[in-house]
Parts: structure tokens; sequence; C-alpha cells
């Protein structure tokens, strides 16, 4: 662990329902870490600590790039293929999550992700402060999906923007890859922009909604290929790999999936074939975003919503810094991730030499 670039892992067998529990804390350098809560099977424990190692660096980048006064970490219950959660063994999960995120001491704070619910959140909070996004009535931020998707949109009109020079999305092409909590809602913003949607999911129950907002299905292996204007991958991470850039058939890839890259370098894979990819952890910030605005920040639900609209201006200012100077833009949005790093523990360190003594 000590080549890991990361301030703490810890790995636990949960004492109440024997299931590891990975807490990762990749920075508190910008202040408390925050990340998901990650509920889902694995074929072995070390394919969940991988998940959440890779997870809580791009939370990291995620609250640099939005300008927010946190740092990333990540939660992951990794289930073995087979077990079924029921509801005695989602609470003992849930409950051992808590006891290792409170033995943290404040480091680390958790909300919902994949598997995981705001219900969850609250379950987590009768052991712990150290949670977000837990139901309104339970004075939460409540379910963070909608914002996620309000912020996607903005990225993809920034998009659209530097493809077309214009954000205006009717008409435009976009096909969009998992119908989800987010994806679905993703696809209605668009539906409503008048964009001409292609959707599709793994499950074909989706294609209901397909129908309800008069779209284009496919399977996600054609979907992935289709000509469009912009894919929009809101499905589980690793869709685009090195096999795939050759094949593909859009201009751009912006979306709220997390983990979209194989590989780092698929990124340099899609600016060679000068097809634009907005970092993942910069189109999915609004969901974040709204609830530490709301719930660690103390801010208004005004107050929120102008820092999620304000992902149009990040993207923008990211794809033409790329554009000046020659690089993808994962690179011009690492080096903003690093600038701020830098900048807040120079800081920190800055505040932490005692003054000088005097005779």
């Amino acid at each position: 662990m000590s080549t890991l670039d990361h301030e703490r892992v810890m790995i636990r067998t949960g004492p109440r329902s024997g299931l590891p529990v990975i807490v990762a804390v990749h920075s508190t350098a910008l202040g408390q870490a925050v990340g998901g809560c990650r509920l889902w099977h694995y074929t072995d424990w070390q394919d969940g600590l991988t998940d959440a190692l890779r997870l809580s660096a791009g939370m990291t980048s995620k609250c640099a790039v939005a300008g927010l006064a946190n740092g990333g970490g990540k939660t992951v219950v990794a289930m073995p293929e087979g077990v079924k959660l029921d509801t005695a063994l989602r609470r003992n999960a849930l409950y051992d999550v808590a006891e290792v995120i409170n033995s943290l001491g404040g480091l680390y704070a958790t909300g919902p992700d994949v598997g995981t619910t705001s219900a969850d959140m609250a379950v987590i909070g009768e052991h712990t402060t150290h949670v977000f996004c837990k139901p309104a009535q339970r004075g939460g931020s409540g379910d963070s999906s909608p914002h996620t998707a309000v912020g996607t949109l903005a990225a993809l009109r920034a998009v659209c923007h530097r493809i077309h020079g214009t954000s205006n999305l009717a008409g435009r092409r976009l096909a969009v890859i998992g119908l989800g909590s987010v994806g679905e809602k993703v696809a209605r913003l668009l539906t409503a922009e008048g964009a001409e949607l292609l959707v599709s999911d793994i499950d074909p129950g989706k294609r209901a909604l397909a129908d309800e907002l008069g779209a284009t299905w496919s399977h996600p292996e054609q979907a992935i290929t289709a000509e469009v204007d912009i894919l929009v991958p809101a499905a589980l991470g690793g869709i685009l790999t090195e096999q795939l850039v050759p094949n593909l058939r859009c201009r751009a890839v912006a979306g709220p999936a997390n983990n979209q890259l194989a590989t780092p370098d698929v990124a340099d894979l899609l600016h060679r074939r000068d097809i634009i990819w907005v970092p993942d952890y910069v189109g999915s910030a609004g969901g974040v975003i709204y609830a530490l605005t709301m719930e660690l920040h103390h801010g208004t639900a005004d107050d929120a919503l102008t820092r999620i609209q304000a992902i149009e201006g990040t993207v923008s200012d990211l794809l033409h810094t790329a554009e000046r100077l020659g690089v993808a833009p994962a690179q011009a949005a690492l080096e903003l991730t690093r600038t701020r790093l830098r900048t807040a523990s120079a800081s920190h360190a800055h505040r932490s030499v005692p003054p000088p003594a005097h005779d």
C-alpha cells in the first residue's frame, strides 16, 4: 500500500455482514474527502479495491475541477458473485460501512453510489454523522441523480458549442448508453431540448422509455458505434476501450458514467482521432456539487444550482485550454487538478509554520 497515491486505505471484513468493506481516502488537501458508497458484486474482492482506488482519485479531481473545498474518497462493499443481498444483509453491510467511516474521525464522508440509495444513507446515518444525500425528510439533500443529470446537460451544451458553434442541442443527434436513474433523466432533459435521441440499455424493459420519448432504441453494442454528434455514457464504467475507439463514429463523448476509460491511455487515442472526451469526473459533478453545497457547506438551493450550471463554463474553459495547448481535455483537467491541489497544500503548509520567535 506504500506505493499508492492515497492518504488512507482501509479494508475490513464487516463484523455484522461478513462482507469486505473498503474505504479509500485519496486526498484531503482541499478539505474533507467525500465519495459514494458502492454496494456491488465482484468476482474477487480485489476488483472492488481497484474500483475504490480509481473512483476515490476521480473524486479528488471532480471536487478540484468543480472548485469544491473537498477531497476524494470512496466506499466499496465487495459482494461475492451469487450472494443475495436481502434486507438484513443490506442493513448489516451499511452498519459496517458506518463503523469504518466513524473510525476515520471525520476524514471522509460518504453518499449514494451504484447499488445504494438516499434511504441507505439514512441507515448509515444511524451510526455516523459523516454521510450526505439522506432523504430530505431525514435532513439531507435527497436523491442526487436529478442534479447529476442537470450538470451533464450543462456539459453537453458546452460540447455542442465546441462542435457546432452554438450550445443549442435541438436537432443534434446523441446516443445515451444506460437508462438508469441518471441516464433516464439525461434522456428526458435532452428530449425537452429537442435533441434527436438514440437510447440503449442492457435491460430490454427500458425500451418503453424510448417509445415514450420518441427515441430510437438500439442494443448497447450497436449504440456505442452509432453515427452521432455526441456519445453519452450513462451506465457502469470501462465502456471506452482501445479496441472500441477505432470504431467510434461520434464527434465527442461526454456523460455521467464514472470510470468511462478502460485504461488512461484511451484518452490519448480519442484525442488522436479528434474525438472530444470530457473527463467523466467533470461532466458528472452536478450531484456532488448540489449535495456538498447544501449539506456540508450550508448553501442554498440557488447557490447549488448556480454552481451546477457553471459546469458549462468549466467544460468550455477546459476544451479551450486543451485546444490552445494541443493536448487532450483529460490532460488539461489533470493539470488543473494538480494546480489546485498544489496551491491548497502550499497554503496549508504556510498556515502550519509557527510564527518566528522573538528575543
